[in-house]
């Protein structure tokens, strides 16, 4: 009995040691890297969500060009955006987009907002060790648009924070 009082007390310790630890550690931003037109983009881990593949979305009359439509997703209905138009990077017939790798990228649930990007590919995840920060270029930037970065490889991902996408004006107003 003495010796498993002496293992429980061992181990509470040893975790509270290790909660404060984590609480003290700084924790390493982390993103989904993906490609739309040929640019890297990355999206904070914590704002992203469920990743979908291509899946049928039905158009919806008098919206913009760059909302596709809705899709089933999971049972819930979700607007589908392409990312690429959005951002007026790709236009109707324009830039090829393979849709055996394009995805769909939910923005998380805490958001509560029922929508998806479609990316033309995924690119793997990133995290700050992976990643230097580059320098400001000064150029005026909607407010989703967040820092930039260059990987050891050399190519420079840009990151979009999807928490401000998700109430941007632009973003919001699908209707033509």
């Amino acid at each position: 009995m003495a010796r498993r009082r002496e293992a429980l007390v061992k181990l509470q310790t040893r975790l509270a040691e290790q909660l404060a630890q984590a609480r003290t550690q700084v924790q390493k931003r982390s993103w989904l890297a993906v490609e739309c037109a040929g640019l890297g983009f990355l999206f904070p881990l914590k704002e992203a969500g469920e990743i979908f593949p291509m899946s049928q979305v039905l158009g919806v009359p008098h919206t913009t060009p760059w909302f596709l439509g809705v899709a089933n997703l999971r049972g819930h209905l979700h607007g589908v955006v392409d990312l690429a138009r959005f951002l007026g990077l790709r236009y109707e017939g324009g830039l090829y987009r393979d849709p055996a790798q394009s995805r769909m990228v939910a923005f998380n649930p805490l958001f509560e907002i029922n929508c998806a990007l479609v990316v033309d590919r995924l690119a793997g995840l990133r995290n700050e060790g992976e990643i230097q920060l580059e320098p400001d270029d000064g150029d005026t930037r909607p407010s989703f648009v967040n820092d930039r970065y260059r990987d050891q490889g050399g190519r420079v991902w840009q990151e979009l924070k999807l928490a401000s996408l998700a109430n941007t004006e632009a973003f919001l107003k699908i209707v033509v």
